[in-house]
């Protein structure tokens, strides 16, 4: 995933929490909210709490998602996306975590036909 498809700024976050949309499931929270610069790629951006463990886990559960969000193809472009990590996150392989992924983007309509 390159530069221009993170989410880097405190007030992007910001923007997309407040003024987005979520949906949630019991490992993961999404946020989702239209760019303003109506470019034709998604940010994404990852929000992983100190609470979760410590920097290994953390990073390998960012890792994780970034190449599950990257390896996706079939996402309506134009939104700027957050992924809030919750507790039982951790404890989820690659396939159960990329299923939860699904599930929310699905459920959040971002998923082309």
């Amino acid at each position: 995933m390159n530069k221009k498809q993170r989410l880097r700024k405190n007030s992007d976050f910001r923007r997309v929490y407040n003024r987005g949309k979520s949906v949630a499931s019991y490992c993961l929270v999404l946020y989702y909210y239209p760019n303003r610069e109506n470019i034709d790629h998604n940010r994404f951006g990852f929000s992983i709490s100190k609470k979760l463990g410590k920097a290994v886990v953390r990073n390998k559960l960012k890792r994780r998602l970034r190449e599950i969000m990257r390896l996706k193809t079939d996402l309506k472009k134009g939104y700027d996306l957050v992924i809030i990590a919750r507790r039982p996150a951790i404890n989820l392989d690659y396939t159960e975590l990329e299923g939860e992924v699904d599930k929310l983007l699905h459920k959040a309509g971002l998923i082309e036909k």
